[in-house]
């Protein structure tokens, strides 16, 4: 499944294309939303935003779709008349402008909502702060650690659960903890104030590189050669702050990369 980082990567593609133009064409696959389709025909996108790996699509006539890609939804964007490339997946939302078009696939989450009572969204009532949103700090994400829901989880599990920070997954945990140097075991509670510091810097930092470089781990690009990632998928490589070998493993039912050495 995508996370936070890429979402917001492809919600900036969204709003690149279509923001501010009027659509010429709204199309919906799901009969419960084709009564919007002339209702939004005329209107502008005035937002496109990322509530963690939710997307929230704005309309000037004070409505929003709701859209979550889960595993194997897919936005893309093509020139108006062009014929979209050759696809498995099934076209579920098409919104058109004169210049460009913006396609959603085979995502399964998908609604119209009125843009004032879009916050009751049950996902959205579920989901904590989001990882990219620059309001957040470091001191913020700190005090959700040792908050009486999270400061007894263990980290490989929480660090999956959207109510923590959302937009947070699989790679982007297992960084995170290399990062910080701790082990997927470890609870809020039991960290020294050092740990919880790292710990707190590490939720932001490496999701935001992540956006900001496109989904690598290192700002350093040599000679076209680039570790997409500090540890995961990379098992058997050395580590770099080491050189011992990266292990794999499962936490919470999902891969886990990490270092023997590094990480306590």
């Amino acid at each position: 499944m995508p996370e936070g980082p890429e979402i917001r990567r492809a919600a900036d593609l969204l709003v690149r294309a279509v923001v501010n133009k009027p659509l010429t064409d709204v199309w919906f696959a799901f009969p419960s939303l084709k009564p919007y389709q002339s209702a939004l025909r005329g209107t502008k996108i005035t937002a496109i935003e990322t509530r963690g790996k939710a997307l929230l699509t704005h309309f000037s006539n004070g409505l929003t779709l709701y859209s979550h890609n889960q595993l194997y939804g897919v936005w893309r964007v093509v020139k108006t008349g062009e014929t979209p490339k050759e696809t498995k997946r099934s076209l579920r939302v098409q919104l058109q402008t004169t210049d460009a078009a913006i396609l959603l696939y085979s995502a399964s989450e998908i609604g119209i909502y009125d843009t004032a009572e879009i916050e009751n969204h049950p996902f959205l009532q579920r989901i904590g702060p989001d990882v990219l949103d620059e309001t957040l700090t470091v001191a913020q994400v700190r005090e959700r650690l040792l908050s009486p829901k999270f400061r007894n989880r263990q980290l490989g599990g929480m660090l999956l659960d959207q109510a923590f920070l959302a937009g947070l997954g699989n790679y982007l945990r297992a960084e995170i903890l290399w990062l910080a140097k701790l082990l997927p075991d470890h609870k809020p509670k039991e960290l020294k104030e050092a740990e919880l510091d790292a710990l707190a810097d590490a939720c932001l930092s490496v999701a935001r590189l992540s956006y900001a470089t496109r989904g690598t781990m290192d700002e350093n690009v040599h000679h076209g050669a680039l570790f997409r990632f500090k540890v995961f998928g990379r098992t058997g490589k050395p580590c770099e702050r080491c050189g011992d070998p990266i292990v794999k493993s499962s936490v919470s039912s999902r891969p886990f990369f990490w270092c023997p050495v590094c990480q306590v």
